[in-house]
């Protein structure tokens, strides 16, 4: 996973929102075209070099296509190569389109050079239409400059490393979920090391689950074994979960995958709670959204992901909590949002309401901007709230000049209870589904709550609800 950044360089990144038509080969009238696009750049521009940058982003064509999740490469080269390169994947409906546009910057015409986009869709390598895009200079401009962001880089791999310095009562977690977009499988894998805290040995064990679209949500375990630590992730009993790839078997499930990390860490808890464990347990997530592709076999299935959203994370603490309540949503266009609602276990803690610590990273900044913002508030405990039930779940809070609400529905047919032990020898089930449901509003305050974005998602949610 790991990207090959530098701890400590800058990156760059903004967005951008373009407007136009497009003749689809075959068709005499233009339709209408707006794009909306994040980039990311690891190092900061130079305008007298070449800078390539990943984007993501929503491309909309009229009565034709509206695909969220569109993905390509930007070639930013205004004097070296007098050109900024677009090229992006997108579908519609099942087909699989590529755009390939350029600005050409000419000294003589800046301005027009660029803000003016030409483009070419292809479809398997043949013309599928041309079009031309604008960027509106009048409405555009200052969101568009108000947008640069230099978010400081960090290497995702650098945090897959395990924690556990031969504590007793301890535990320590790797795991990952995606959604392969082209069966609507949710896959949850998750590696798991225990140190009982009566002092016995430490040993590692874990799962492996596939919920299909249609069809019952199917498990293994693997392990327990001896843990035998690794530099760079987790390894035992054929498994492994490191930088870049995650392999192994657990009955008759198999996979093999290859992970693209994007977008730096993202620290649902406090980021000094993950560097000194002082918090009953925290949560993070090396990279704040990845991609996946390869093979996941199960039965007589075998999927072969492509550009699968979805993420690793980490946890470490002393154990499962009370009761908690967890959410990774891929909200598309490179925006996700991330959630944990627990009852700690500790005395004086287990009678409050659960705590919830809520990250939305969208357009490349992270709301709210402190992770503490959302347990406490300005007036103490709650915030944000969090009602924590099945087959139903919310969240709802507010910081600053914004609130959100976040509803997730586990249905019980796509949701797999587990039990979890944890290094004190006590259990909890965990309810967890990979194709959960999840609806979130996003509101700002203009004199009035107005709503500011909204997303729907219907199976793509990877989400949990545990309880003792």
């Amino acid at each position: 996973m790991s990207t090959g950044m530098r701890r400590g360089t800058r990156g760059t990144a903004f967005r951008e929102t373009m407007l136009g038509t497009v003749r689809l080969e075959g068709e005499d009238r233009a339709r209408a075209v707006r794009l909306e696009l994040s980039a990311a750049a690891d190092r900061v521009l130079r305008p007298r070099g070449t800078t390539e940058a990943r984007i993501t982003g929503r491309i909309r064509i009229a009565g034709w296509a509206d695909d969220p999740c569109a993905e390509g490469e930007l070639e930013i080269s205004p004097l070296a190569g007098r050109r900024i390169r677009y090229r992006i994947s997108f579908t519609a409906g099942d087909r699989r389109l590529t755009f390939d546009g350029w600005k050409s910057v000419t000294p003589r015409r800046p301005l027009r050079s660029m803000t003016v986009l030409p483009f070419t869709l292809y479809e398997e390598g043949e013309q599928a239409g041309e079009g031309m895009l604008r960027f509106p200079v009048t409405t555009g401009l200052v969101p568009f400059l108000a947008s640069f962001r230099f978010p400081r880089q960090e290497d995702a791999g650098a945090h897959l490393a395990p924690r556990w310095n031969g504590e007793p009562g301890r535990t320590e977690v790797w795991y990952t979920t995606l959604t392969d977009p082209a069966t609507g499988t949710g896959l949850w894998l998750h590696h798991e090391l225990t140190a009982p805290a009566d002092g016995s040995e430490a040993f590692a064990h874990g799962w492996a689950a596939v919920f299909p679209k249609d069809g019952p949500v199917r498990h293994a375990r693997f392990g327990p074994a001896k843990w035998t630590g690794t530099g760079d992730g987790f390894t035992a009993d054929g498994v492994t979960a490191g930088p870049g790839r995650l392999s192994g078997s657990a009955g008759a499930l198999r996979w093999d995958l290859a992970e693209h990390a994007d977008g730096t860490p993202l620290f649902t808890f406090p980021r000094w709670s993950w560097r000194r464990p002082l918090l009953p347990a925290a949560q993070m997530l090396p990279a704040a959204r990845a991609s996946y592709g390869g093979t996941f076999s199960y039965e007589n299935t075998t999927l072969t992901p492509v550009g699968a959203p979805g993420a690793s994370a980490r946890i470490y603490g002393h154990g499962n909590a009370r009761r908690w309540a967890w959410l990774h949503a891929d909200l598309g266009a490179g925006d996700v949002l991330e959630i944990v609602a627990a009852v700690s276990m500790r005395p004086g803690l287990r009678r409050l309401p659960p705590l919830v610590f809520l990250r939305l990273r969208r357009g490349g900044r992270t709301w709210p901007r402190r992770a503490e913002r959302t347990a406490v508030g300005w007036a103490g405990f709650g915030r944000f709230r969090s009602a924590i039930g099945l087959p139903t779940w919310t969240v709802t809070g507010r910081a600053g000049l914004r609130r959100i609400r976040v509803e997730v529905t586990q249905p019980e047919d796509r949701t797999l209870a587990l039990d979890y032990t944890d290094p004190d020898g006590s259990h909890a089930i965990c309810r967890n589904s990979e194709s959960a449901d999840a609806h979130v509003l996003l509101q700002r305050w203009w004199g009035g709550w107005r709503t500011e974005a909204e997303w729907t998602l219907a199976g793509t949610a990877h989400a949990e609800v545990g309880t003792r």
